[in-house]
């Protein structure tokens, strides 16, 4: 017993550690680690693998970019897909030389998120979730599409108000409410491509949307910070922010709320779920909004990989499960427990090296320059996908960049680019997913 203790604190540390200092490169993504590290393990026979320390080390690194991931998104301006309801808020708080504010009201959200996660999910959802996903899995298509429907009918018009008239107002109206649903449009259309088609070597494939995450999501960041010449302030020291125990209640039940939703349903990552939370708890306040997406994004990479160790029902919610599932097959609570004491370890080792990466990022920015930190950024990422996915990886990652910039140029929510997710698997959920693919004549 004791053996299986320090096993899983020792895995749980060390995984947590590496994907911590991982998480500060941006357009490197923690799934794509452990798909290759899940590779290395089989063509190593991986069968034999110590179950607990597959199951500490996977949840380690979920943990551990999970909270460690709001530095690239608030300082670089390059978000994943579960970071982007909080991008705005950050870079606000960049510009004032409030970063590391900024991100300890993340951490914040995270803490509180690892907290509820450990004590409700140890009693509560070897009991509840599977009674819960046997009734909702069967409407789960049509849930997917009303939350399709949300995204695209939010999205306002942020100009024409006032002044011009006639056909000139309405164009100004629509230049970013029209550019949200063609974003949408375009990214769907890229991920029935990269579904059904895929213009990847075979050897690359189990990583198709890697390049296409990188170029919706990270590239136009990037590429706005290089050509931009935005001057980034110097940061205070102090990271205290002031915060009443009403406000950060907010944050945190919006957040593990929007988190939760995410990582129980299929297709729907962080960003949706904290933007949907949003949105029924109203909320306004920026610092709200950022302790809301710390929690989220904590409780949808934790909660998805938790989820596959609930006996019985074993879902796969997001890439966190593909190590562990490609090396062991759960089937004791004695997995479930471990994979839950994994992830509050994780958790808290990357709580605690999360303010000395940020003041190494801020250090790194001070001494070479805003753009010339993002060149570097930008340079890294093309070449993880080169290295990734040879060629084709960069011509998908060029497509999917051109998408990315349409509601950066245009002024519309990038979280319209989650398109190359949730259009395809909401066909294919809906069971004329082949129709259409049919239809744009990719089968």
């Amino acid at each position: 017993m004791i053996g299986d203790a320090f096993q899983i604190v020792l895995w749980a540390v060390l995984g947590s550690a590496f994907a911590s200092a991982l998480a500060c490169v941006p357009g490197l993504h923690v799934y794509d680690v452990m798909a290759a590290a899940g590779l290395l393990l089989h063509g190593a026979g991986g069968g034999g693998a110590p179950r607990l320390a597959v199951i500490a080390g996977a949840a380690g690194m979920t943990a551990g970019y999970a909270v460690a991931g709001s530095i690239p998104s608030i300082l670089l301006a390059a978000p994943d897909e579960s970071a982007l309801f909080a991008a705005l808020p950050g870079q606000k708080y960049l510009r004032l030389g409030r970063g590391r504010e900024a991100v300890a009201l993340t951490a914040l959200g995270g803490l509180a998120a690892l907290l509820a996660l450990t004590l409700a999910a140890g009693p509560l959802a070897p009991r509840c979730v599977p009674a819960l996903h046997n009734v909702l899995r069967p409407h789960a298509h049509w849930v997917v599409w009303c939350v399709i429907a949300f995204m695209l009918m939010s999205e306002w018009p942020r100009e024409g108000r006032f002044g011009q008239g006639g056909w000139a107002k309405l164009r100004a109206g629509w230049r970013g409410a029209g550019a949200g649903p063609l974003t949408f449009l375009l990214s769907g259309l890229l991920g029935l491509i990269l579904f059904y088609r895929p213009p990847l070597a075979a050897s690359a494939a189990f990583r198709g949307l890697m390049p296409a995450f990188v170029g919706l999501f990270t590239l136009p960041g990037l590429l706005v910070n290089l050509f931009s010449g935005v001057a980034i302030p110097p940061q205070r020291r102090e990271a205290a922010a002031s915060l009443s125990l009403e406000q950060a209640g907010r944050g945190v039940l919006a957040g593990c709320a929007g988190g939760g939703l995410a990582a129980f349903l299929p297709a729907v990552t962080g960003g949706v779920g904290g933007f949907l939370a949003g949105h029924a708890t109203a909320i306004r306040d920026d610092r709200v909004f950022l302790v809301a997406q710390g929690a989220s994004k904590v409780m949808y990479y934790a909660g998805g990989l938790l989820l596959f160790f609930v006996p019985g029902i074993h879902p796969r919610r997001g890439g966190a499960a593909w190590l562990p599932r490609g090396l062991i097959a759960p089937e004791t609570f004695r997995e479930y427990d471990a994979a839950l004491a994994a992830l509050a370890i994780g958790g808290a080792a990357a709580l605690a090296a999360l303010f000395p990466l940020t003041g190494v990022t801020l250090r790194a920015i001070a001494a070479f320059g805003y753009r010339r930190v993002s060149a570097a950024a930008l340079a890294a990422a093309v070449l993880l996908v080169f290295g990734i996915t040879g060629p084709g990886g960069l011509a998908v990652m060029a497509v999917a960049a051109c998408i990315g910039l349409v509601p950066v140029l245009f002024g519309a929510r990038r979280m319209n680019c989650l398109g190359v997710i949730l259009l395809p698997a909401a066909c294919n959920m809906s069971g004329f997913g082949p129709a259409v693919a049919g239809f744009l004549g990719l089968l």
